[in-house]
């Protein structure tokens, strides 16, 4: 088999020099590790990653190859991929496509055989540094005038690019060994689910619990949402700055005012901070993985929790009715707030898991527990105003 040549150029003139595994072509983006051993299809297809290279640290990449059931939106996402080494032969009895087959598919650069240990390194000294990943007719020149002419993601509104284009019903549930996605069946709330590059998986948790899930795009005013009579909003995950996202902001804060329970979602979590009057950060490499520590302050419990995100609230800006409820053992990086005053809480990281563990699950019955509980006391106010 033919080789095909592969650079890797950080705007610092860092060169790495491998083998293409996907596209022919150039790609410009920040460039991001992710410590999780498995899951790569899902990282790819994850709309948080829009922008962005990411380098995969675990050696071994490709093993399993890919299946239609395990994307997490309806494309590849990342703008390129790295990685150590892909096995010569992908074996799994759901794959039905190679890992190399797929990018080449999507039009997604892709590069291998670099030292991931040093870029790796590189990254977590230096901080997440813009690239530009180029396979085929290589030209260092012209690569490194792309990773340095990349904008950088600090003030780049992303979510409404990979938002969807109009409201849409969702009744996907969980995945089953020997059943596949199941359909949900149980309605007992309605939840409008705000797409800032939501994950599918996120929306099976949801069906999963009983909810009737409504997408809706980005820069959905919350009255026409309001429109909808949901028992509760959720808010999704999704790439860039949060700042930006002024059109999200003024949503939530009508949410938050109008006292209708609300759960959001790294992105979402971090909108929900600003929208409480909190600032957001850029943060050095962020956290990228399946393996990060965090503390429910409430129990005093550890968990092992997927985390990907840039940006993070700033804990110490946040309102006297917010409480803090997570923090990282990484770097005690804020992970979750509730409000005091509103039904609404969020969280930093990805409980929906996938890839990852299953630990933060309890956070989606937290939410039901909410709608129920809001419900119940609606019910009440409407019996005692009739006597």
């Amino acid at each position: 088999m033919s080789r095909v040549p592969a650079i890797l150029v950080l705007k610092d003139g860092t060169v790495f020099r491998g083998t293409s595994i996907g596209a022919e072509g150039l790609a410009a983006g920040e460039v991001v590790f992710n410590t999780a051993m498995t899951g790569y299809q899902e990282i790819l297809t994850d709309p948080s990653y829009c922008r962005q290279i990411v380098t995969l640290t675990y050696p071994h990449i490709g093993n399993t190859g890919v299946n239609p059931e395990d994307v997490e939106s309806d494309r590849v996402h990342a703008a390129g991929l790295v990685i150590r080494d892909l096995p010569l032969l992908a074996s799994n009895w759901r794959m039905q496509q190679t890992l190399s087959d797929f990018l080449k598919h999507q039009g997604v650069p892709a590069i291998a055989d670099i030292d991931t240990r040093r870029l790796t390194r590189i990254l977590r000294d230096r901080g997440a540094q813009d690239g530009c990943l180029m396979a085929g007719h290589v030209d260092e020149s012209k690569a490194l005038e792309a990773a340095r002419g990349f904008p950088g993601l600090v003030g780049m509104d992303l979510a409404k690019v990979v938002s969807c284009g109009a409201p849409y019903e969702w009744d996907g549930s969980v995945w089953k060994l020997g059943q596949g996605y199941g359909r949900g069946t149980d309605s007992r709330f309605h939840v409008v689910a705000y797409d800032f590059g939501v994950k599918r998986n996120i929306l099976r948790k949801l069906v999963s619990r009983g909810c009737r899930v409504t997408v809706v795009p980005a820069q959905t005013p919350a009255e026409r949402a309001l429109a909808m009579k949901p028992d509760g909003v959720f808010l999704s995950n999704g790439p860039g700055d949060p700042e930006p996202c002024e059109y999200a902001i003024r949503a939530i804060r009508r949410f938050l005012d109008i006292d209708i329970p609300t759960f959001g979602i790294c992105l979402g979590h971090q909108l929900m901070g600003l929208a409480s009057g909190a600032k957001t950060l850029k943060m050095k490499f962020g956290h990228h993985g399946a393996n990060h520590p965090v503390q429910d302050l409430e129990t005093g419990r550890v968990m092992i929790t997927s985390q990907n995100h840039g940006f993070a609230v700033d804990a110490a800006t946040l309102p006297p009715t917010a409480r803090v409820t997570h923090v990282s053992l990484f770097d005690g990086s804020l992970q979750g707030f509730a409000r005091t005053d509103r039904p609404a809480f969020c969280f930093q990281g990805h409980p929906e898991a996938s890839p990852g563990p299953h630990d933060v699950d309890y956070l989606f019955d937290r939410f039901v527990r909410l709608m129920e509980e809001q419900r119940n006391a609606t019910r009440h106010s409407s019996l005692v105003s009739q006597a």
